[in-house]
């Protein structure tokens, strides 16, 4: 099993565009599957870069309702007509950032093959999709901006419209676009769900801010690293986690934790 990064925040491969946003390309034994689509249609031209053929892609998933994962889905959609791209069906709702839209273009709920999931969903025996993140250990602060549109009022976003996804084969995969849910609650979720914890682990943590963090804001990152360092897995991480908050748990998780970048291969 492979993974690449096809889009993400930062520069990587030569010949890679890089903006906001993820998409995760993963071959394993029976499925060639895209994670997300990135912001725009670069993610395709990186892609081909990198001599990925998406139009071989049999299963699509989006991870949650924001753009800078679901911008390319058109695009996507204009080579690829038969790959199915599983969602939750909240996903096509109205999401905000402050006051500026972040929801999925109105246009992805026109095209076809769409597979609106309400819950849990097993694909077949190496993939399967999960929500149902209740928790709220170490919930990311940066989170309360993030809002949804409820009765005509903007209320705070709930994040039932994100969803994982779990790759099951010789190693165990997981996969989570940016985690809003907090990353220790999804691998609760998993754990439960499952059974056992993912040997590699692929998101972001959500812990991006434009701003100085707090004390407070300091020790959860930290606290979260601690409790990451923990469990016998590798988290590959970048996108909505930011940098500095990437300095502050590389000291703690050493080489548990990798960096991603535009055009990394990974090897599950």
């Amino acid at each position: 099993m492979k993974a690449v990064i096809l889009m993400e925040d930062t520069y990587g491969a030569p010949g890679c565009e890089y903006e906001h946003g993820l998409s995760v390309y993963i071959e394993t034994t029976n499925h060639k599957v895209l994670m997300d689509t990135g912001a725009s249609d670069k993610t395709l031209d990186n892609a081909k870069n990198l001599g990925i053929d998406l139009s071989k892609v049999d299963t699509a998933i989006l991870s949650h309702g924001h753009y800078d994962h679901s911008g390319g889905i058109p695009a996507f959609r204009q080579i690829n007509q038969t790959a199915p791209v599983y969602m939750q069906r909240t996903v096509l709702g109205d999401y905000y950032h402050g006051e500026r839209y972040i929801g999925v273009a109105k246009s992805v709920g026109q095209l076809s093959g769409l597979k609106l999931l309400s819950g849990d969903f097993q694909i077949d025996e190496e993939l399967s999709v999960f929500t149902g993140i209740k928790g709220r250990r170490f919930w990311p602060q940066s989170n309360l901006r993030l809002s949804m549109l409820k009765d005509g009022q903007l209320v705070q976003d709930e994040f039932f419209h994100e969803q994982c996804l779990a790759v099951h084969g010789e190693k165990e995969l997981l996969i989570s676009g940016c985690a809003h849910n907090g990353i220790l609650n999804i691998l609760d979720r998993y754990q439960e769900k499952y059974g056992r914890c993912p040997d590699v682990v692929i998101s972001g943590f959500h812990m991006m801010k434009k701003t100085d963090y707090t004390k407070e804001e300091k020790e959860t990152i930290c606290q979260t690293a601690q409790e990451l360092k923990k469990m016998d897995t590798v988290f590959y991480t970048g996108h909505c986690t930011g940098q500095n908050a990437i300095g502050l748990m590389e000291p703690i998780m050493g080489d548990k934790m990798v960096q991603i970048h535009c055009g990394m291969k990974i090897d599950c």
